[in-house]
């Protein structure tokens, strides 16, 4: 089955505008998550767009060693609109794209972290399904031109079969509420990186 690729941000003005950290608890009930996208709202015209989002990250290098050793990358997500974002919700993932029948995902043989600022200690995001991913600290609202900076962490492990190519990637999205064509919908941006994974 063939998934479509997630657009990366553009990170043009990101470095200029102010930072919120990501300290708060993460969120429990996930209101977003009960409505439609916005692209499944505007299906039948084709004209939405969502420029909301500036992003910008380090550290993702071009492969990554297979193994125990850390990597350690930063993303910024910024509301790059004039209006105020609701429902907003910080995610992270560490995964690969799936293109044909029978290949398998990066995630489940790897390990993501994001880093406490309120607790000054690591912390694990797993999903119930086994894979690297999970929601993030973060404010419920983001005002225009503020941010939210995130360190994060990840490695693959060693017996990940390297019996097929992965087009790997390790980003954060940004979800909140839009309103197009008079309904509330779901729109999303994602900041990261990609890499392949080689043996150490």
């Amino acid at each position: 089955m063939k998934l479509r690729r997630a657009l990366s941000l553009s990170a043009a003005t990101a470095a200029l505008l102010p930072v919120a950290m990501a300290a708060a608890p993460a969120s429990q009930a996930a209101p977003a998550d009960q409505i439609p996208t916005c692209y499944d709202v505007d299906t039948a015209w084709g004209q939405y767009h969502n420029n909301t989002f500036v992003g910008r990250s380090f550290g993702v290098p071009k492969t990554v060693a297979l193994g125990t050793r850390w990597t350690t990358f930063t993303a910024t997500i910024t509301n790059a609109s004039a209006k105020e974002l609701r429902s907003f919700e910080l995610r992270a993932q560490v995964g690969s794209y799936i293109y044909n029948e029978g290949e398998r995902d990066l995630s489940p043989y790897s390990d993501l972290q994001y880093w406490d600022t309120s607790q000054r200690v690591w912390k694990t995001l797993r999903s119930a399904d086994g894979r690297a991913r999970g929601a993030l600290p973060g404010p419920k609202t983001l005002k225009p031109r503020e941010s939210v900076h995130v360190q994060l962490r990840f490695r693959v492990g060693e017996d990940l079969p390297l019996d097929q190519t992965y087009d790997a990637f390790a980003t954060i999205t940004g979800t909140f509420v839009d309103r197009y064509r008079d309904l509330d919908c779901r729109a999303s941006g994602d900041v990261g990186g990609s890499f392949s994974p080689r043996k150490g």
